[in-house]
């Protein structure tokens, strides 16, 4: 079983990724913790996002250790693998790890769930469940700060809500793999939903699948 969950920036998919994860005891890959991954190596070394050649690099070798650093969940470094995850040779370098995860789930999980902005249109558009879950851009930018300020970081609302609306930008007019609900998936606004609601839905569409399979 393969679950492919995609959406904006804090639409709400990776908790309910980790949810349904631990509910239905399967594998879990944050997918855009691989491209923070690359964005991180190179914001540490003082890199230009930007730099495609170093990018690309960075993207052969990436360490799912760096997945534990906080700064991984940083603003900055989330701006920043929004740049390179448009890189074609970035993506084509993290697509291969991503397929092998959902073939093969790690553990010996008999499935895997994956989330991110490309998964059931390029990564696994084979997946039987698909998810696209989405929220406004005020909520979602409302959801961001909270998060900033309860890490003790000074942030201004209205950077942030620029900062969202800046990556949806980027992550919906990319050339290559732009985020974009997969024709078959099951859309889930979470604008006036809290996460209880959301999971109860998305568990009530997995287990019909699973019944009907």
């Amino acid at each position: 079983m393969i679950i492919a969950i995609d959406g904006p920036a804090a639409s709400g998919k990776g908790t309910l990724a980790r949810r349904l994860a631990k509910h239905f005891q399967y594998a879990y890959l944050d997918t855009g913790s691989l491209y923070r991954g690359v964005a991180l190596v190179l914001l540490n070394k003082g890199i230009d996002p930007h730099d495609m050649g170093a990018a690309a690099q960075a993207s052969m070798h990436v360490d799912l250790s760096i997945v534990d650093d906080p700064a991984l969940r940083s603003e900055g470094t989330g701006n920043a693998a929004s740049i390179v995850a448009a890189m074609p040779i970035v993506r084509s370098n993290l697509l291969e790890f991503q397929r092998k995860f959902s073939i093969s789930p790690p553990g010996g999980e008999q499935g895997a769930i994956l989330d991110g902005r490309d998964i059931g249109t390029v990564v696994c558009p084979d997946a039987p469940i698909k998810l696209f879950v989405t929220a406004s851009v005020e909520e979602r930018a409302k959801r961001r700060f909270s998060e900033m300020k309860g890490r003790d970081e000074t942030v201004i609302f209205e950077q942030i809500l620029a900062d969202v609306r800046a990556r949806d930008e980027r992550d919906t007019n990319r050339a290559l793999a732009p985020l974009l609900p997969a024709e078959d998936a099951h859309l889930l606004d979470t604008t006036l939903l809290d996460i209880d609601a959301v999971f109860l839905r998305a568990v009530k569409i997995v287990e019909d699948t699973l019944l009907t399979d």
